[in-house]
Order: structure tokens, then C-alpha cells, then sequence
């Protein structure tokens, strides 16, 4: 049964639509935990257009449950990440005009980068994952690097038009899925993810942790954060 991590960024950008205190992303961590959550995932992103530098330093100070930092292959970053101390990083690409993160790291264009941030983490004993799309070489890339994880991008299963294209990337994550198990690397999995989609993926042999935020948040305005994670956690222990 994977574990899931709430991903709770569109709280604080709610908050910073109005750049004001309210509803505070601390909370809401609080709030999945009560839920069910296994895990609390945040973007720290370096325009810090939601998550603030003090959401990550008091959401690590409070929740009793893993916390998965997601950041930008960045020195500074880096830094940050290292003297909060969470119990993982996973390494995302991050453009400024984007509105979501839109595809996986290329580990092969940027191996020199990412193998210094993953060293500098792991000596600080954060186990490091790295977000790429379903793609062999990627795969061998990062298991290349001494990743401790991937996070498979579901973002292409979410997409789908039909029944048949969602069928084909369901097989994609699942054959990347086993490769990335055979190389004994932890398998992740993220990105659109609903209450429509899930089941399929939460289902894939193997799968550690998945990832959702928007999904979980969109549902919690209407129902609240606790009962929308309680929902999410039961699909996918289902």
C-alpha cells in the first residue's frame, strides 16, 4: 500500500493571492496529519511564490510525520534545506513562468549539478529523490548518481484524453516503475493525480509514496482539509 504525501503549496498560494496571514499552510499540515497523511510535501520554490521560508522552518518543527522538501537543484536551496533537516528532498525542475512544475529533472544534461546537491544532502543524512518522467535512461541516470529515490512524473497519465492513451502511460509508469526497482532504487509517484485517476496508479507494483496537492486542496475547500485527506488515503489504501 503506498503511503501518501499531501502536498499542501495552494494553501499558501491562497494566502499570498492576498499576501496576507490566512489560511496558514502550517495548519493545514496539521490538519492532513489528523487525515491520515504519511507524509507532508512543500515546494520551496526560489520566487517563493507560495511556500515561505518560515512555512518550512515551523511545519518541520511541528509535524510528526515525514516531510518531503521539493526544491530546485540550487546551491542556496541546498543550503536551507540542510540546516531544516527534512527526511527527504526530491530534486524538481523550476522554471519562473511556469504555473506547475510541467516535466521530470533531466538527470542527463544536468548530472553535474544534481550530483553535488545530492551529495551535499545525503551528508546530511536526507535521502535524496529525484522527480523525472518515465524514461529508461533518466532512470539509469539517477540510480547512476546514487539517488535513494525517483518520483515518476504522472503528469501524462493525468492527461490523457481517453481511455486508451491513459492505458498506455498507465503500462509506461509501470515498466519504468519495475526498472527502477530492479536498479534498487525507491519508487515515487506524482503529479495530477485525483480521486478519478488514482486507484490505477496506486496499484502499480512496488510503488512507495505518492504525491498529491492540488486534487486533495481543491476538494478540501469544499469539504475540509481533513475529511479531503481522509478520502485520498482511503482510494489509495483501497
Amino acid at each position: 500500500m503506498p503511503a501518501l504525501g499531501v502536498n499542501i503549496d495552494h494553501v499558501a498560494t491562497i494566502r499570498q493571492a492576498r499576501l496576507t496571514i490566512e489560511p496558514d499552510p502550517v495548519w493545514a499540515a496539521a490538519l492532513a496529519e489528523l487525515g491520515g497523511a504519511d507524509g507532508i510535501t512543500l515546494h520551496l520554490r526560489e520566487d517563493r511564490r507560495h511556500i515561505q521560508d518560515r512555512d518550512l522552518r515551523v511545519i518541520r518543527e511541528t509535524v510528526q510525520v515525514k516531510m518531503n522538501l521539493e526544491m530546485a537543484a540550487e546551491e542556496d536551496i541546498t543550503a536551507i534545506a540542510v540546516d531544516v533537516g527534512p527526511e527527504q528532498v526530491c530534486l524538481v525542475p523550476e522554471r519562473r513562468e511556469e504555473v506547475t512544475t510541467e516535466g521530470g529533472l533531466d538527470v542527463l544534461t544536468h548530472r553535474d549539478r544534481i550530483v553535488r546537491r545530492i551529495e551535499q544532502l545525503q551528508a546530511a543524512n536526507i535521502e535524496v529523490s529525484l522527480f523525472i518522467d518515465p524514461d529508461r535512461s533518466q532512470i539509469d541516470a539517477a540510480q547512476g548518481l546514487d539517488a535513494d529515490a525517483v518520483e515518476l512524473h504522472t503528469g501524462r497519465y493525468a492527461d490523457a484524453e481517453n481511455d486508451e492513451e491513459m492505458q498506455q502511460e498507465l503500462v509506461a509508469l509501470t515498466t519504468a516503475g519495475e526498472h527502477a526497482r530492479n536498479l534498487g532504487l525507491r519508487l515515487n509517484m506524482g503529479h495530477g493525480l485525483t480521486y478519478r485517476n488514482v486507484r490505477q496508479v496506486a496499484q502499480i507494483p512496488g510503488v512507495s509514496e505518492l504525491n498529491i496537492g492540488h486534487s486533495i486542496i481543491a476538494r478540501a475547500v469544499m469539504v475540509g482539509m481533513e475529511r479531503a485527506v481522509r478520502e485520498m488515503k482511503q482510494l489509495v489504501s483501497a
